[in-house]
């Protein structure tokens, strides 16, 4: 198992991975949905809709600070 950090940096990679191909819907979900994927992030599915609003009213740029800003 995964540290609490390592987790979260690999869920910030691959997230930012989906947002520098240009699909910042996967971006979004693949954060939320790789976040449940560890018992110490597991709480980060209540989160979900924040990242759509970020999204949805920041933009792109919004949604890699939201993503960034996670603390590892």
């Amino acid at each position: 198992m995964t540290t609490r950090a390592e987790h979260v940096k690999w869920c910030k990679t691959r997230a930012l991975e989906y947002l520098d191909q240009g699909d910042a819907h996967a971006a979004c979900a693949s954060m939320v949905s790789d976040m449940h994927k560890h018992d110490e992030t597991a709480v980060m599915l209540r989160l979900a809709p924040f990242g759509g609003e970020v999204l949805v009213n920041q933009g792109a740029d919004g949604l890699r600070k939201w993503i960034e800003g996670f603390a590892e």
